[in-house]
């Protein structure tokens, strides 16, 4: 049931949309932090919510690299374009004879007769920030044929994909999730070109499609898969039906191809990476909008199985979130905690273990984590790629920033981070969906 009003990014077309709600506004007195460090490490500051009549939208307009320029990497690092010229590349996946494959990807176009004035506007907001181009639905695979990180070829490897995001290699087949779709393909070592056509494994849900982006993960021994699939609202204001099956982790047994959810409540998870020291799967997840500049943060989180994180009633382990009704306290309390806060509103989406890589000792025990950067939020929050170190397999210390430079001096948006992949190398490797580059971090000269 609905019981209030729907407030979101329609307000930016200054349409208030009236009716039945499944989301109710409670006002608070104005949120006093606004400093970006907020929302970090395995206890963050949680003010509390300040739901306003029209949300913060501070965006960063698209800029995009002059010729030459690149992201400004640490110390003790260095960075080059590994490929440029690419069209909206997303997500990364390096296969075990150095290629590496790009989804080309974007939101899928949706003529669903529900997406109305709101989607609309967010649609505006997000062509404003390089995201509003229609999706290429390829997959390219590059190949640095001479080792000296730049990758000379490039071929279009897969076509026939619908907004294609994560991907996954067990023995001979290649898994794609599409946004409405977990696909495979045959693959041959060194092949440039698949010619086959996808076949389906699984539907996946779609349809708004508020979170289309859809990942997969291969466990180590290649008998499951894990899926991340995000929610179809913020806090559930378009109604806990169209909701099912999503905010969630699902687990696919390859040879049965029975699924079952591994974890839920998670509003919009995206990068998997099995942790080395102790095996367990790690996630990151974006947290909801529009209660306050400082809530809620986004985090990285083992994930337990059979484990709920709240979403919608909760956040950060038993904090109710008082928009949404009717309250399930029993829920609430059910919610855990994840492991630790990467900022509120940044927009983290890829992830990737350095431990293995050639990376300088610094940089080489921990977790880099891309952040594609806020809309909700002031001051800007995210637009760099962090580090966090890890020790016996759990964050250990406060995050550094390992690349940053995408927003220029007027905070438009040079570029974009999203998927992180260590290469064959061991240097790791960015997809900038805004620069359409691919980016690669290796050690500077003398480091170690």
């Amino acid at each position: 049931m609905r019981t209030g009003s729907k407030i979101g990014l329609a307000a930016l077309a200054v349409v208030l949309l009236g009716g039945a709600g499944f989301v109710r506004f409670v006002m608070y007195p104005e949120s006093a932090s606004l400093d970006a460090a907020e929302g970090t490490g395995p206890s963050p500051t949680l003010p509390k919510p300040n739901p306003t009549l029209m949300p913060t939208v501070n965006i960063a307009r698209v800029a995009r690299w002059e010729k030459g320029a690149k992201p400004v990497a640490a110390s003790g690092l260095r960075v080059a374009a590994f490929a440029d010229g690419l069209e909206h590349p997303r997500w990364l996946h390096a296969l075990p004879n150095g290629d590496v494959l790009v989804a080309e990807s974007n939101k899928p176009k949706t003529d669903d007769p529900s997406t109305g004035i709101a989607d609309w506007a967010a649609d505006k907001v997000k062509a404003m920030a390089g995201a509003g181009v229609p999706s290429p639905d390829r997959i390219t695979l590059l190949r640095d044929k001479d080792g000296d990180g730049v990758a000379e070829e490039r071929h279009v490897f897969l076509r026939g994909l619908t907004s294609p995001f994560g991907m996954a290699l067990v023995g001979g087949e290649l898994y794609v999730a599409n946004a409405d779709a977990l696909v495979k393909v045959p693959y041959v070592e060194g092949q440039t070109e698949i010619t086959a056509a996808p076949v389906k494994v699984v539907d996946l849900p779609s349809g708004i499609n508020h979170h289309w982006t859809k990942n997969v993960l291969a466990s180590p021994d290649g008998q499951k898969l894990f899926i991340t699939v995000g929610s179809n609202s913020n806090v559930g204001e378009n109604g806990l039906d169209v909701e099912k099956g999503r905010a969630a982790i699902w687990e696919l047994d390859r040879a049965s191809g029975k699924m079952r959810a591994y974890a839920t409540g998670l509003r919009n998870p995206n990068g998997l990476a099995f942790e080395p020291a102790t095996g367990a799967l790690w996630t990151v997840v974006n947290e909801r909008d529009e209660i306050g500049s400082d809530l809620v943060p986004d985090y990285i989180t083992s994930v337990k199985e059979g484990a709920f994180y709240g979403w919608p009633w909760a956040y950060w382990g038993n904090h109710a979130d008082e928009r949404v009704q009717p309250p399930r306290p029993e829920m609430v309390a059910k919610a855990i905690a994840p492991d630790y806060a990467v900022g509120t509103h940044t927009a983290s989406l890829g992830i990737a273990f350095s431990m293995g890589s050639t990376l300088p000792d610094a940089w080489k025990s921990g977790l880099f984590v891309a952040q594609h950067g806020s809309w909700n939020r002031r001051p800007k929050s995210g637009y760099k790629v962090i580090y966090v170190p890890f020790k016996d397999g759990k964050p250990a210390g406060k995050p550094v920033d390992a690349l940053t430079g995408f927003l220029d001096a007027d905070e438009k948006a040079q570029g974009r981070p999203v998927g992180v992949t260590l290469d064959k190398t061991g240097a790791l490797l960015v997809a900038d969906d805004v620069g359409n580059a691919v980016w690669r971090v290796s050690g500077s000269a003398g480091t170690q």
